[in-house]
């Protein structure tokens, strides 16, 4: 779709923050469920990011988006089975897959990214580790479209 048809003032979905990170925190024990790995929970992050506009407007609404992530222990000799299994059982919920690589090196790590097509969230899988010569863990991460608050008036542009 290109920028011109798209309507930059349609209504964003609506949900507060701590349903966000909720929702984040449920979908990245999913995947790692999926990929039959733990999580360490210890290494969550949080970050709530302003929605910038295709023009760079930044609106003053409380709207945001989330990105979340969490790493697992899993060795780099898991990595490609668990981005094969993410890869199979993703595309059924509806993701479509926009990155896609096995582990071959810490240089030429285990990549796995897909984006909801009817919600626009999107997750990502991959190695993460201490340098180029010892990946050491795998992260799972989400993030969310532009969102509202409930309550809040959407501003328009």
């Amino acid at each position: 779709m290109s920028s011109e048809s798209a309507d930059r003032n349609a209504p964003l979905p609506r949900m507060d923050k701590d349903a966000a990170v909720k929702w984040a925190e449920d979908y990245t024990a999913y995947m790692a469920r999926l990929a039959d790995v733990e999580l360490i929970p210890s290494t969550a992050k949080v970050n709530f990011e302003a929605c910038i506009g295709e023009n760079d407007e930044v609106a003053e609404d409380g709207r945001y988006s989330l990105f979340y992530y969490v790493y697992s222990p899993a060795p780099a000799t898991e990595h490609t089975r668990i981005v094969r299994r993410l890869r199979g059982e993703l595309p059924k919920q509806g993701y479509e897959v926009t990155s896609y690589r096995e582990f071959k090196s810490a240089r030429a790590s285990a990549v796995f990214g897909a984006r909801n097509t009817k919600s626009g969230y999107s997750v990502d899988a991959d190695t993460v580790g201490s340098g180029k010569a010892k990946p050491q863990r795998f992260s799972f991460a989400v993030r969310t479209p532009c969102m509202l608050p409930p309550g809040a008036e959407q501003q328009q542009f």
